[in-house]
């Protein structure tokens, strides 16, 4: 018999590729990073080849040990070595990972991942921090609980404690006699047929015998009508409902550059949510000296531009919370990507709103801050950097981070979207 595989290329080698993936995991998502780090928002999705160390993806070997066991072996003579010399190692040809004067060289391993693996690695140990709160929406998702027992159903699902349960109640009840019993009849019989002498006696115990052994077998040990089968319904499944509120800083401040990485940053948090999280509503505010929701096209795309009150963004989040969220059905989440201006006058507003009326209905609370390099690390700080430190310091529900370069965006989303939290991260 000849088996012909006619499946296309691509198929063929799913399976090692799958192991591949699981013993390279490590050095595979470490690439993955790097890749993502120099891709454009349009790429993000998108598979692709990675490089990863060829050291890191050798198959282990068996070699013989150096030491111990009987070892025999002839070595040829020559006329061109004696004893103690010592022998050049050969150069080798090939392209490498980097210039040798020995020779030596060995190139990297390329492998090709797929939209789907590339983003589940790239994804892998996200998650919204504190998900929580769960409530049944409907019938989308449902689970099995247990419902009592019925008559019929998979050999998988019967229940021997019930069965036996009901046996032994109807067995009482129709007076089957014991097994025990039965035998020690027997034995008395045998007992006074040796000694002789008691014919009526042993005569009355068989008849007995015999009607005790007759309802035996009339009245079985299990029937069929005790046997019982767990039951299982299906119910609806609470699921974790969340709300993810973008505010974006769209201000005159905020020049091309600033609202690049900030849309990055958002579209990266978006793909994030819609890939891992079913039930997540996302809102988008953008406020300049006035805040407005709007949709996503709008909130990426328009130019609209003005002056900057960053407490009308806040305000307009706790508004859509109080009318639409309530705080005891959702997980509540914020990020706020900004250049870190605001007026003066407006920093107590805005620490006061997070205080009272943002960070305790919130799960978690991201703050970003976008700027250029010469700004970065040692330069002063915002006046709404120094203000949001300030609650910072005191609510573990809030994390702060910023950012100067396209390349930064990657490495900051994932600190502050990891598995325990950004602070858990940053310590």
């Amino acid at each position: 018999m000849n088996i012909i595989d006619r499946r296309r290329e691509g198929g063929k080698s799913l399976a090692n590729r799958q192991r591949f993936i699981r013993r390279a995991r490590a050095l595979v998502k470490r690439a993955v990073r790097e890749a993502s780090a120099r891709r454009s928002i349009k790429d993000v999705e998108k598979g692709g080849d990675i490089v990863v160390p060829a050291d890191g993806v050798r198959e282990p070997v068996l070699r013989k040990g150096s030491q111990g066991g009987a070892r025999e072996y002839v070595l040829p003579g020559n006329k061109k070595y004696i004893q103690g010399d010592t022998i050049a190692r050969p150069e080798e040809e090939g392209g490498g990972s980097g210039a040798s004067d020995g020779g030596e060289g060995e190139d990297d391993f390329r492998f090709a991942l797929s939209d789907e693996e590339f983003l589940d690695l790239f994804l892998e140990d996200l998650e919204l921090p504190d998900l929580a709160k769960r409530q049944v929406l409907g019938v989308e998702e449902t689970q099995p609980q247990r419902a009592g027992y019925k008559s019929s159903g998979p050999p998988a699902s019967l229940s021997v404690a019930r069965t036996m349960r009901n046996s032994l109640s109807r067995r009482a009840a129709l007076g089957r006699p014991r097994a025990e019993d039965i035998a020690a009849m027997e034995a008395e019989i045998a007992r006074l047929d040796d000694i002789g002498g008691n014919d009526a006696k042993v005569a009355e115990l068989r008849e007995e015998l015999e009607r005790k052994q007759k309802r035996m077998r009339l009245v079985p040990f299990i029937d069929p009508l005790d046997v019982r089968y767990r039951r299982f319904d299906q119910v609806p499944k609470p699921v974790a409902r969340a709300v993810m509120f973008c505010l974006m800083d769209v201000s005159g401040s905020m020049d091309e550059h600033m609202k690049d990485l900030a849309k990055r940053f958002y579209s990266l948090l978006y793909l994030f949510l819609k890939r891992r999280y079913g039930k997540v509503e996302v809102v988008f505010i953008r406020h300049t000296h006035e805040a407005k929701e709007v949709d996503e096209e709008t909130f990426f795309h328009s130019r609209e531009s003005g002056g900057t009150v960053v407490s009308t963004a806040l305000e307009e989040m706790a508004r859509i919370i109080q009318d639409r969220f309530p705080a005891n059905q959702w997980n509540i989440y914020g990020a706020q990507a900004s250049d870190g201006d605001n007026l003066p006058m407006d920093n107590s507003t805005t620490i006061n709103l997070l205080k009272t009326a943002i960070l305790p209905l919130c799960q978690y609370y991201a703050y970003l801050e976008v700027g250029h390099a010469k700004d970065d690390g040692g330069g002063d700080a915002t006046s709404l950097w120094r203000a949001y430190e300030l609650v910072v310091g005191s609510d573990e529900t809030m994390a702060m981070r910023k950012v100067s370069h396209r390349r930064d965006i990657y490495p900051v989303f994932r600190e502050l979207f990891a598995k325990g939290g950004a602070n858990a991260e940053a310590s």
